[in-house]
C-alpha cells in the first residue's frame, strides 16, 4: 500500500490539512468560549447562537456556500479583484480547505470550552483579580489552564473528524488535484476494478487504526477531567469580566468572523439559488429568477431526493432515538452482563469515517446472504445512517440518565414492577425533553449525510446530500444551491419545532 507515491502524498496531504484545521478550529473555538462566556462583550447571546450554526450545517453546504462565495469566480472574489482591484485569495488549496473546514469544526471546541467554563468556579478569577492582574492576565493565566482538558478533548474530536472529513476536499480540493485520504478512498472506489478494491480495503483499516488509537486517547484524556474540577456543594454562577472600551474593538472582531466566515457564505447560498448568475458585476436584482427551484421541484428524481431525506430523517430518526434510548437504559439502569461493553460499541461509530460505513455496508450486503435485497433502499440508508450517528444520540440522551437517582428505580421494583414497566412507566417520562434533543439531533444529521449514501444509493434511493455533488460535478451551481437552500430550510425548520414544540433542549 505505501509503494504507492499517490497514496504517500496524499498521507502528507491529510496531515497538512487535518493539523491546520485542528490549529484553527481549536485556537478560535477556545478563544470565542472565553470572551463569550466570560467577559462583556456586546451581543454575546446572539453571537453564541451564529457561532455554533455550522454545528447544524452540512459540510458539504458550507463547502458549496464558500466556493460560492470566495472561490474563483464568486462573488466576494471577483468584487475584491476587479472592482477594488486588490489581491485575492486561492481558495482551492489545502490552506483555504482548512479555513472553510475549521468555520465548519469551531462549535465543536467552543461547546466543550464553554460547557467546561460553566463548571469552573469564578472565585478563582476574583482572586486573580483582587491580587492585581487585569482582565486579559485573569483569563491567561486562570480561566485557559482550566480548560485544559476541554482544548485536549475539542484537539482529539477535530483532529478525528478532520481525517474522516470527505466533503470540504471533495468540492475545493479534488477539482485541483488537492487530495487527501477520504477522497483518495471515494475516487479509488469508484474506479470498480478488484486491486482497486484491495487498496481501499488495506487504507480503510489503516485509517480505523489511527483514529480507533486517537478516540482512545480522547477517552483517556477526557477520563483525567476530575482532576481539573473547581466546583463544590455551593451553586456558582460566572462572573463576567469587564473589557473596557476595549470590548467594542473585540466585539468587531467577532462580528467580523461570523459575517466573513457564516452569514455572508450562507446568504451566497439563496442568492446563488434565487438567480441566474451571481456576480458583482451586475446587480444581483436584476437577475432575479426562480428557475433553479423549478428545475429541482419539476423533476421527479430531484423530488424524490428531497422525499427520501425527509422520510429517512423523520422515521429512521425518530426508529434511531427508541434504539438508542433503550441501549442507554440496558447500558445504565441493568444488570446486564455486556452493559460495559454495550456502551463501548456504541461510541465506537465516531472512530468509523461516513464513507467508510457506506463501503462496509456494501460489501456486507454483497457477501452475506438474505440482506442482499435491501440494498439501494430507504431500509439500507436507515440502517447505516442509524450506526453512523449512534454516539450523537447516545451523548444527548446519557447525561440525563445519569442525572435521575436510581432509588426511583428500586423504588418501582420493590412496588413489584418489572424493569421494562420501570423504564416506561418512570424513566421514559423523566426523558423527553432529551429525547426530543436526541431526535432533532439525528434528524438534522440524518437530513444533512452524504458520505455514507454514496455507495448505498441507486436509481430512486437518492439523498440530497449525493443529488448535490451529483449536480456538482455537471457543473450546476445553481440547483446546487437551490437544494443547499432547501435543506438549510428544512434543518431551520426541524430546529426551531424541535425547541418549541417538542421542548428540545440544544443550546450548548
Amino acid at each position: 500500500m505505501l509503494q504507492s507515491a499517490e497514496l504517500r502524498d496524499t498521507i502528507a496531504t491529510t496531515v497538512v490539512f487535518a493539523a491546520l484545521t485542528t490549529i484553527l478550529s481549536v485556537a478560535l473555538g477556545t478563544l470565542f468560549a472565553v470572551l463569550l462566556t466570560r467577559t462583556d462583550v456586546p451581543g454575546r447571546r446572539f453571537l453564541h447562537d451564529i457561532v455554533i450554526l455550522p454545528f447544524y450545517v452540512s459540510p458539504l453546504v458550507l463547502a458549496f456556500a464558500w466556493a460560492i462565495v470566495y472561490g474563483p469566480s464568486g462573488f466576494a472574489t471577483i468584487g475584491v479583484g476587479t472592482i477594488l482591484g486588490l489581491p485575492t485569495w486561492q481558495l482551492y488549496t489545502v490552506g483555504g480547505m482548512a479555513v472553510v473546514a475549521a468555520v465548519y469544526f469551531v462549535p465543536y471546541s467552543y461547546l466543550y470550552a464553554t460547557g467546561s467554563l460553566a463548571l469552573t468556579d469564578p472565585q478563582l478569577e476574583d482572586a486573580s483579580r483582587i491580587a492585581g492582574a487585569g482582565p486579559f492576565r485573569t483569563l491567561w493565566s486562570i480561566t485557559l489552564p482550566l480548560l485544559r482538558p476541554a482544548i485536549a478533548s475539542g484537539t482529539l474530536l477535530t483532529l478525528v473528524s478532520t481525517i474522516e472529513l470527505l466533503s470540504i476536499p471533495l468540492v475545493l480540493g479534488l477539482p485541483v488535484g488537492v487530495q487527501v485520504l477520504a477522497t483518495f478512498l471515494y475516487g479509488t472506489a469508484t474506479r470498480s476494478t478488484p486491486n482497486d478494491y484491495g487498496i481501499v480495503a488495506a487504507t480503510s483499516v489503516a485509517m480505523l487504526f489511527v483514529i480507533t488509537l486517537l478516540v482512545w486517547l480522547q477517552t483517556r484524556i477526557t477520563g483525567q477531567e476530575r482532576r481539573y474540577v473547581t466546583v463544590g456543594g455551593k451553586a456558582i454562577r460566572g462572573r463576567v469580566v469587564a473589557l473596557g472600551g476595549v470590548r467594542w474593538s473585540v466585539s468587531a472582531l467577532l462580528w467580523l468572523y461570523v459575517v466573513a466566515g457564516v452569514a455572508l457564505p450562507l446568504l451566497g447560498i439563496f442568492a446563488q439559488a434565487s438567480t441566474s448568475f451571481l456576480t458583482p458585476l451586475v446587480n444581483p436584482l436584476e437577475l432575479l429568477t426562480l428557475d433553479n427551484f423549478k428545475q429541482i421541484f419539476e423533476q421527479p428524481a430531484y423530488v424524490n431526493s428531497i422525499r427520501n431525506s425527509l422520510i429517512i430523517a423523520t422515521v429512521g430518526g425518530l426508529l434511531a432515538t427508541l434504539f438508542i434510548a433503550f441501549a442507554v437504559l440496558v447500558t445504565n439502569r441493568s444488570d446486564f452482563p455486556l452493559r460495559g461493553a454495550l456502551a463501548y460499541v456504541a461510541l465506537y461509530p465516531r472512530a468509523i469515517p461516513g464513507i467508510i460505513v457506506g463501503i462496509g455496508f456494501l460489501w456486507t450486503m454483497l457477501l452475506i446472504p438474505g440482506i442482499g435485497g435491501i440494498r439501494n433502499t430507504l431500509i439500507a440508508l436507515t440502517v447505516a445512517f442509524t450506526v453512523r450517528f449512534l454516539p450523537i444520540g447516545f451523548g444527548a440522551i446519557m447525561p440525563s440518565v445519569l442525572r435521575i437517582s436510581g432509588e426511583l428505580d428500586r423504588a418501582s421494583r420493590v412496588a413489584g414492577a418489572s424493569w421494562l414497566t420501570t423504564m416506561r412507566a418512570i424513566l421514559v417520562p423523566l426523558l423527553r425533553p432529551a429525547l426530543a434533543a436526541a431526535f432533532v439531533l439525528l434528524f438534522v444529521s440524518f437530513l444533512k449525510e452524504y458520505a455514507s449514501a454514496l455507495f448505498l444509493v441507486a436509481g430512486g434511493s437518492e439523498v440530497i446530500g449525493t443529488t448535490m455533488i451529483e449536480f456538482w460535478r455537471q457543473g450546476n451551481s445553481g440547483p446546487v444551491a437551490a437544494l443547499a437552500a432547501t435543506q438549510l430550510v428544512l434543518t431551520l425548520v426541524a430546529i426551531v419545532v424541535g425547541q418549541r414544540l417538542l421542548g428540545a433542549r440544544l443550546r450548548g
